[in-house]
């Protein structure tokens, strides 16, 4: 007779398992080790060459974006899941890029510091996932991202098939998010390919000068493709892009000083499109007189002068952050605060082109007022303009198209505006330098404005040319003084005041608190535009 089977257990008779596991404090010490080993990044050799390059690692950067013990870090413990032959034994701790939140000047902000010393910081299909999580993370919250580049560009040891497809994201969400939060690209060592239209898509791109560039090929790939001997550093150093290209706004001398900038631009602007710029706790007296400005400007208005001279004496502190100083020199655009209020500066250079706009300077005009619209910050503008510059090279250029693209930045824009016109104002300089027709919510003009289609030379030799020609050589310099002399009188600044084409003639000392009295008045602004799903943009 076959054996019975046992009993099975009951409730009585539990059954005992053994965990030869370790403890739950085990566990984290392990976990700790692990994530110290992730911190160590590229490990000892790398970070050394990191340091021999003069620029420093992601995490330094990071302590120094950040207020102190704020940062919260997301995905430490990621890394590279690539099955390619390429990738096996490739150790990728955070898998080359660091993402989290912190808190800058008491505010939330994101970040997406892509890490040289680990696999030269290229963009990984892990690592993008973690970037993805953080753009989303921020526009959800409404807070500014940042961007710190030092990344060759697409890990090309990944990037076949839909890891490819997959990075476009990156792109289309930044243009969501345009406009929407602050995005600020600092490029801190190379930006190649796709690490290179981050930049063009951001608000605010500083560059480190001698250690960062950006292209959309590398040397190699340039090379290759078109047969051409170039270094990064010459095909998109700083130089190129600061001084001659005009993609980036703003070179420093180091990473620490990088890091600086963003921290100040920031502190411009709202978290969101949602609010209004932070006020500074720390203001001077907006009735605070400018008395220097009489010596400033000359009396002569064909003689030159530095209008940075100016924008130092109205502002809070002598305090301008300037965007794109380099680049179209004729036209001022920068950051300052009048009685602890941001505002966006928009100002004729007479140093550089009299003043004169050009393709350039007009396309720097319509992005900054673009940006300072979108973010809720009040612009100035400074007008000393004798228009815009004409000519056949010009023209070829497309002056017009570029003239009409800052044309539409001033009309469309909605925050509180305030006009100044200094001296010129001539033709279509004065319309785009937002005049009477742009709706500033003050105008003003100082005694020595000029307010006409042209200046006196230019009307008397198109109005009075032939009746000049007409006369004796000897008589005809002497006529000519008179006629400007007469042109000038009719283009005097009380007959713009007495037609009330500008709201009031002030003395220059005053323009300091005229400003402010102007945008504490729009300070509740509203203006309704009709519905439309967006314009034509003459870009």
């Amino acid at each position: 007779m076959p054996e019975s089977k046992a009993d099975p257990p009951t409730a009585s008779q539990p059954v005992t398992y053994t965990y030869d596991g370790p403890s739950l404090k085990e566990a984290t010490e392990a976990l700790e080790e692990k994530k110290a080993r992730f911190r160590e990044m590229g490990g000892v050799d790398r970070v050394q060459r990191q340091h021999s390059t003069n620029k420093l690692t992601v995490r330094e950067r990071l302590d120094l974006l950040f207020d102190d013990g704020t940062f919260f870090e997301m995905g430490l413990l990621a890394h590279h899941q690539s099955q390619s032959p390429q990738m096996q034994g490739k150790n990728t701790p955070a898998d080359g890029v660091v993402t989290g939140i912190g808190e800058i000047d008491g505010r939330k902000a994101a970040v997406i510091a892509y890490d040289f010393t680990v696999m030269a910081g290229s963009i990984g299909m892990v690592g993008e996932i973690k970037a993805g999580r953080i753009r989303e993370l921020a526009l959800r919250e409404r807070i500014p991202l940042v961007w710190l580049i030092d990344s060759a560009g697409a890990r090309i040891q990944e990037a076949t098939g839909s890891m490819f497809a997959r990075t476009g994201d990156l792109f289309r969400e930044q243009v969501v998010m345009s406009g929407v939060i602050p995005q600020v690209a600092a490029m801190m060592g190379p930006g190649a390919a796709g690490t290179a239209y981050i930049p063009g898509l951001a608000d605010f791109v500083p560059m480190v000068k001698g250690t960062s560039n950006m292209a959309l090929g590398g040397p190699h790939l340039v090379k290759a493709a078109v047969g051409e001997d170039v270094t990064a550093e010459d095909m998109g150093g700083s130089k190129v892009h600061t001084k001659i290209s005009g993609v980036a706004d703003l070179e420093v001398g180091s990473d620490e000083e990088c890091l600086q900038a963003v921290r100040k631009y920031l502190s411009f602007f709202p978290s969101s499109n949602r609010e209004a710029p932070p006020l500074s706790a720390q203001a001077e007296a907006i009735d605070r007189r400018s008395e220097d400005l009489y010596d400033i400007v000359p009396a002569n208005p064909r003689q030159a002068y530095d209008m940075h001279k100016i924008i130092g004496s109205i502002v809070d502190d002598a305090d301008f952050f300037p965007m794109k100083p380099d680049w179209a020199r004729n036209l001022i655009t920068g950051f300052a605060r009048i009685g602890g209020r941001p505002i966006g500066i928009v100002a004729n250079q007479p140093k550089f082109l009299g003043g004169a706009l050009d393709v350039n300077s007009a396309d720097k005009a319509a992005r900054f007022v673009w940006l300072c619209d979108a973010f809720n910050v009040p612009l100035v503008f400074l007008m000393d303009c004798p228009g815009f510059i004409v000519g056949s090279a010009v023209e070829k250029q497309g002056i017009i198209r570029h003239g009409a693209k800052m044309l539409y930045a001033v009309s469309e824009a909605t925050v509180p505006k305030v006009t100044v016109v200094l001296r010129k104002g001539y033709g279509a300089g004065y319309y785009v330098m937002n005049g009477r027709a742009y709706e500033p919510d003050v105008i003003v003009a100082w005694p020595t404005a000029e307010i006409s289609v042209m200046g006196p030379e230019g009307a008397v030799n198109i109005i009075f040319r032939k009746q000049i020609d007409a006369m004796p050589e000897a008589e005809r310099a002497e006529a000519r003084n008179d006629l400007v002399a007469m042109i000038r009188e009719q283009i005097s600044p009380y007959v713009a005041a007495g037609w009330a084409f500008v709201d009031d003639l002030i003395d220059p000392a005053d323009t300091r608190l005229t400003i402010a009295r102007g945008l504490e008045a729009a300070a509740n602004k509203r203006i309704e535009r009709p519905w439309r799903k967006h314009g034509v943009l003459p870009v």
